[in-house]
């Protein structure tokens, strides 16, 4: 298993020299003293700066080699070759961790990069993690840490508490802890990672992810640089229970060559990453305000996997408005058992008891009853999560105290729920209701969404392991291969493929069509001609030898006049296959996480509507299966307007298959289209196939000649 605790010397030193000091606390080599000395950080701090003797009441160091002893962590604050002599030095005297201000490397231009490519090899040598260049630094406010130049502490420290920033944009991640200051929200630790010329987000991640004292981790990303070390944390957080929210933003192409790939054409990292966040259960959050949602209501640690929905409102309209929001994101609402409806009803006679639950503004005349229903919510209905609508009433000077003491009482009797108040209140009365165990929100939509999160969580973790995946004996080509032997490959790793001769000659085209029963197909083969349909290279529903005949002769001719500098091996003729649904698999090899599979219907659901779903390979036949029932046109194979069942669990199998045939050939194999593949109540056949191969490496004496 992954260990983080390198990390250690960088977030938890016990002494820290400052290169570049400032006297001046408002500069950028000023304000991490400063802040330091306010926040009683427990270490040493060496100011080192040649020009003063003192700093901010410190004893300065004229440079590394006069510190009395060897610190921690180095923080660099100075500029250009300053900063990487600083980096030497630091690495000559033993230091373990150096957090880098300065500016200038791999953002800039080629010559940046080079020296931050300096700069990571240097590190390297003397066994130092670098968090930087190009970073705002972290804080770890529980030992009063503070690496950092940003001036949001201006306003305020870190609250305490228990959440958890990483952040690859400084400004942005300091932004984020602001807001969840103001929101009252405790986040202790912050690390930013700039330029990642080293330490990554994923180790960032990681180490949160091992520290006892972060329950919830709060991510800002914009690209992945290291798929190992972001995969393990995930996987880490994951089993440790501790729930992920992650603002990943940017989107572009995968670009380059992987475009000839239909698959590919398609596709797009950020649908990969996004894969791969829902396959380890991170929650990826659209905005600031949602994301602290989330950690808001995470900070309760209970996360139900069988998740549902009860409401207790003074209003019908709300009781409308959150049953659209559970239904859009799946958050289940079942009714109330028919014996509580009629016991509430019993009670107000005018109430509407089914779920939501609206106790009506009667409750304001009997304010017992309000504790009556909330308690038959949790008691008989049985819900996870319960959301009570109280608006401005729950804030108020003559019902806000009953409905908090009638609520608090039934949830001290629940403490296993989720519970949260949809109130209007002043800040004292909200801060008393939380202190109650409650969350808290103005609008209930956004409670929805914070109380659908926590079930998503709870199924992540309720999730065991992975299946182990075997993978099939694979032996690639030397060159990318025409469609038959794309297919026999294929059909070896366990893909089933639809019956096919190939055919050197009219005759034995014939020969093969007969064979194997009219109608058949013809496609020319080429190892030049990928995509035959562009140049008119398939013909359909040829139903005698005449037409198998004439078939075989045009396409000949289609070929040469559109590609004559292709290499013809002759004419593939297959089985026609009736009745089938078209569907289309394929691999892309993502520059981050490796081989990833794409399952989508055919025709116009991936052309036009991209009706598709990707998964980061291997996964076992019940992934393969919930992948294709995520499809929006999934009832078109599951016997929608009279269409006959395809065989899911056939489909499943083959796209299991591909997803280990996929690792198994390792990363000469750059791209696979699988399609159409046809679809039947019985079994499931790939009607055609690309497989796009990386040129084979040269050896030894290949090299040499």
């Amino acid at each position: 298993m992954t260990s983080f605790r390198s990390l250690e010397p960088l977030i938890r030193p016990g002494s820290i020299a400052v290169i570049g000091a400032s006297d001046e606390p408002t500069r950028i080599g000023g304000r991490p003293i400063a802040y330091m000395k306010e926040q009683g950080f427990r270490g040493a701090i060496y100011p080192v700066n040649p020009r003063r003797a003192m700093v901010q009441g410190l004893p300065a160091f004229p440079d590394v080699a006069a510190l009395p002893a060897a610190p921690d962590v180095g923080l660099i604050a100075v500029p250009g070759e300053a900063a990487l002599q600083a980096v030497e030095e630091l690495g000559r005297r033993g230091c373990k961790g150096i957090i880098m201000f300065t500016a200038g490397f791999a953002e800039v231009d080629e010559a940046g990069a080079g020296r931050q490519r300096e700069l990571a090899a240097t590190v390297r040598r003397y066994g130092m993690r670098l968090l930087g260049p190009n970073c705002l630094g972290l804080f770890n406010a529980s030992i009063g840490f503070y690496p950092i130049f940003s001036s949001s502490f201006e306003t305020g420290w870190p609250l305490p508490g228990r959440i958890g920033i990483a952040s690859q944009s400084g400004a942005y991640g300091t932004h984020v802890y602001s807001a969840a200051r103001n929101r009252g929200l405790g986040t202790p630790i912050c690390v930013t990672t700039g330029n990642e010329a080293d330490v990554t987000l994923g180790e960032v991640l990681g180490w949160m992810a091992e520290a006892e004292e972060v329950e919830v981790i709060c991510a800002y990303a914009e690209g992945i640089r290291d798929g190992a070390s972001f995969l393990a944390a995930l996987d880490l957080a994951r089993r440790n229970r501790k729930p992920v929210v992650m603002m990943k933003v940017g989107r572009s192409a995968l670009g380059g060559e992987a475009a000839r790939s239909h698959t590919a054409s398609i596709a797009g990292d950020d649908r990969v990453t996004d894969a791969v966040l829902r396959e380890f259960g991170v929650w990826r959050a659209r905005s600031t305000e949602e994301a602290l949602d989330i950690a808001y209501a995470a900070t309760k640690r209970i996360y139900p996997a069988a998740n549902t929905l009860g409401m207790l409102t003074v209003s019908g309209g709300a009781g409308v408005l959150v049953s659209d929001a559970a239904e859009a994101l799946g958050l289940p609402m079942p009714p109330m058992p028919e014996a509580a409806q009629a016991r509430l009803k019993a009670l107000i006679p005018f109430c509407a008891p089914r779920n939501p639950v609206d106790c009506t503004a009667q409750t304001f005349n009997q304010p017992d009853l309000i504790g009556e229903f909330a308690e038959s919510l949790a008691r008989e209905g049985g819900y996870q999560s319960i959301l009570g609508f109280f608006t401005q009433a729950g804030g108020s000077l003559t019902m806000g105290p009953h409905i908090r003491t009638q609520m608090a009482r039934v949830r001290q009797a629940f403490p296993d729920r989720l519970w949260c108040m949809s109130v209007i209140a002043a800040p004292e009365v909200v801060r008393a209701y939380e202190a109650d165990g409650f969350l808290v929100f103005e609008d209930p939509t956004r409670a929805v969404v914070a109380l659908y999160a926590m079930g998503y969580f709870g199924r992540a973790f309720a999730a065991g392991p992975p299946t182990t995946v075997p993978l099939p004996e694979v032996t690639l080509p030397e060159a990318t291969p025409h469609e038959a032997e794309a297919k026999r490959i294929l059909a070896a790793a366990g893909i089933p493929t639809v019956p096919e001769r190939i055919c050197r000659d009219a005759e034995a085209a014939v020969q093969a069509a007969e064979a194997l029963g009219y109608p058949v197909v013809l496609k020319i083969l080429s190892p030049d001609i990928l995509h035959k349909s562009e140049i008119g290279g398939v013909l359909l529903d040829l139903a005698d030898a005449s037409a198998v005949r004439a078939g075989y002769a045009e396409l000949l001719e289609r070929a040469r006049r559109c590609t004559p500098a292709a290499r013809i091996e002759g004419v593939l003729v297959a089985k026609q296959l009736r009745g089938a649904t078209e569907l289309a698999f394929g691999i892309l090899r993502d520059p981050v996480f490796g081989p990833v599979a794409m399952v989508g219907l055919g025709g116009i659901f991936i052309e036009v509507l991209q009706d598709v779903v990707f998964r980061r390979c291997p996964f076992d036949a019940a992934e393969a299966e919930r992948m294709i029932r995520s499809l929006r046109g999934f009832p078109l194979l599951d016997g929608a307007r009279g269409r006959p069942r395809a065989d899911l669990g056939a489909l499943a199998r083959a796209l299991s298959a591909l997803s280990a045939f996929a690792v198994a050939a390792g990363p000469r194999l750059l791209s696979v289209d699988v399609n159409p593949v046809l679809a039947l109540p019985e079994g499931c056949w790939a009607a055609d196939a690309v497989l796009e191969l990386a040129p084979r490496p040269l050896v030894g004496s290949e090299r040499e000649g």
